[in-house]
């Protein structure tokens, strides 16, 4: 049985960035974020991943921002930040892992449109989405699909996302869509908190159930009339909003779990980590999976 990967390149770039001691390369390029994901994936090989691949936000922009003005974009990232996307996608191209680095669409839509073919294939025993991202909650499927939040150290199964959220993993669009999202930049609703939104939804499950008249959620929800009443004048907006937040899994991003099977790094990793990342030891630790790896 396989176990698949999937990482979040875009939010292990930041977090190397804000995390990981800097590190200037003689071209004067600073390199550390890029390295540091580099390493990440390198590691998670050594630890056993077989079958892995990794998503990007190439532009940091996506057909969202057609949708909705205030959605998020790469405005106000550091350029420094910026500079090493293009160089983490080199260097993971280079190291021979999947990869998609994201234009039109999200690195987390690249990830729910993995995740659902590997779900799919009886050949795999779980699917593991390293990030704690919460938009990535909808696709946790019990124990087969989780989140993996290395922070933390947390595995989030479907237990967990309705421990969290008080709802199930299908619901988490709707949810989001209630209370909003300030990090992909859309506002939710006005009075709808991550309570209220949860309370409601565990009755009805999706934005479109939920009647214009409390009814049953009255008695569970402080101030029910003037939130149903909100609701009511805004479903073109809330179902905007819930658009936003669902991750898209066409087109599919590979065409079987066997592309995402890693079999060693090309020619020009060792080069890149030499004289890009002054980290040849890296190169050489890659070598030595890829000649353990089985045929």
């Amino acid at each position: 049985m396989v176990k698949v990967f999937l990482v979040d390149g875009t939010y292990e770039l930041f977090r190397m960035f804000y995390g990981a001691p800097s590190h200037v390369n003689g071209a004067g390029q600073e390199v550390a974020a890029a390295r540091g994901v580099v390493s990440t994936v390198v590691a998670m090989i050594d630890d056993g991943a077989t079958h892995i691949g990794v998503a990007t936000d190439h532009v940091i922009e996506s057909f969202r921002n057609d949708l909705w003005p205030g959605y998020k974009t790469g405005e106000g990232v550091d350029p420094v930040l910026k500079s090493q996307f293009g160089l983490l996608e080199d260097a993971l191209g280079a190291l021979g892992v999947a990869l998609w680095p994201m234009v039109e669409r999200e690195a987390d839509d690249a990830l729910a449109s993995a995740a659902a073919i590997a779900a799919a294939d009886p050949t795999v025993e779980q699917v593991s989405i390293w990030t704690p991202d919460k938009d990535l909650a909808q696709c946790v499927d019990g124990a087969r699909v989780v989140q993996v939040d290395r922070r933390k150290k947390q595995v989030i199964d479907e237990d967990a996302v309705r421990a969290r959220y008080g709802i199930g993993p299908r619901s988490i669009p709707d949810w989001l869509a209630l209370v909003g999202d300030s990090a992909d930049g859309f506002p939710g609703l006005p009075g709808w908190g991550a309570k209220t939104a949860s309370a409601v939804l565990a009755t009805y499950g999706h934005v479109e159930d939920i009647p214009d008249a409390p009814g049953r959620w009255e008695a569970k929800v402080r101030g029910a009339p003037a939130l149903a009443a909100t609701l009511a004048a805004n479903r073109e907006l809330v179902a905007l909003f819930k658009e936003l937040a669902t991750l898209r899994r066409d087109p599919p991003v590979i065409g079987g779990v066997a592309d995402l099977r890693w079999s060693g790094p090309r020619p020009g990793f060792a080069e890149l980590c030499q004289t890009v990342f002054d980290q040849p030891s890296l190169a050489a630790r890659a070598e030595r999976l890829a000649a353990r790896r089985p045929g």
